[in-house]
């Protein structure tokens, strides 16, 4: 049996830019999955951080916290890159901080993209779009994967974006509104039961009814979307217009850009749409 030949992938992340724009919470250990999806060999794992020399010197809670916040990124196989905090004060009198690490990951990863195939930058910052095509230039596959005020230029300029909400268990889902009974397990990202996050790829105004679509699991093949192909990683599911919360307008449906999150329950149709949440934008 021929052994398939592993992708040699570097992971970028601007952990500020993803924290602040709808990822906080994220889970690192799934991105570099994510990442490494088709038989990927993780070759640099570079997460660059802001630290706040000062504020850890005056408070231990944010000096241990962080600590450990570095220690689980380590655990992962991440190279922490500490960004200073830099604190200066505005014409106002306004005291503010900076901690660019832009042109560290850029410098980075064109250095490093020599020994790599695939890049996966974890930003929504269209200032990369340069360093993108740079990447593209000598070889490499780009993606990049992001929350909540992504550059659209960026979506445009990279070979695949996906947004950070459609991975499965990349950010974690909200507690259920009411608690679970005792002893009953909570059901697994795309399983029968579930609550899960997608879009809306066809709706029939006339009828008003569409589809959803949902990536099941983190795995090669992302181009099938084609949900009757076997091979492919996503899932579909029934959606009437009953199921959206009122202020979804549903005018606007389909749409690629809309993300929600639903619960998937059986129906007679199959799997169906329920508790249908506008999630962004």
């Amino acid at each position: 049996m021929t052994k398939q030949k592993s992708t040699r992938v570097g992971v970028y992340i601007d952990v500020a830019n993803i924290t602040r724009n709808g990822g906080y919470g994220m889970r690192f250990d799934v991105l570099r999955d994510f990442a490494c999806r088709d038989y990927g060999e993780p070759v640099r794992l570079n997460a660059y951080v802001a630290y706040d020399e000062q504020r850890a010197k005056e408070d231990a809670e944010y000096r241990d916290k962080t600590y450990n916040f570095y220690s689980t990124l380590r655990d992962f196989g991440y190279k922490v890159i500490e960004k200073v905090v830099m604190w200066y004060v505005d014409e106002a009198g306004t005291r503010f901080g900076k901690a660019n690490a832009d042109l560290d990951m850029a410098v980075d990863a064109l250095l490093q993209s020599e020994n790599l195939e695939k890049v996966l930058m974890a930003t929504g910052d269209g200032d990369f779009i340069q360093v993108v095509r740079a990447l593209q230039n000598k070889g490499c596959r780009v993606e990049a994967v992001a929350f909540q005020n992504v550059s659209s230029n960026l979506k445009r300029e990279v070979d695949l974006f996906m947004s950070g909400y459609l991975i499965p268990n990349l950010l974690p889902l909200p507690a259920p509104k009411e608690a679970e009974p005792s002893g009953v397990e909570r059901k697994h990202w795309a399983e029968e039961g579930s609550r899960v996050r997608g879009i809306c790829y066809t709706y029939n105004h006339v009828k008003n009814y569409g589809f959803m679509r949902y990536l099941k699991r983190i795995g090669p093949g992302m181009w099938v979307t084609d949900t009757r192909n076997p091979e492919s990683p996503y899932g579909t599911a029934f959606v009437h217009e009953t199921a959206f919360e009122a202020k979804v307008d549903k005018s606007q449906l389909p749409s690629r850009d809309m993300i929600f999150e639903f619960d998937l329950v059986k129906s007679d149709r199959g799997l169906q749409a329920s508790n249908v949440v506008r999630v962004y934008p």
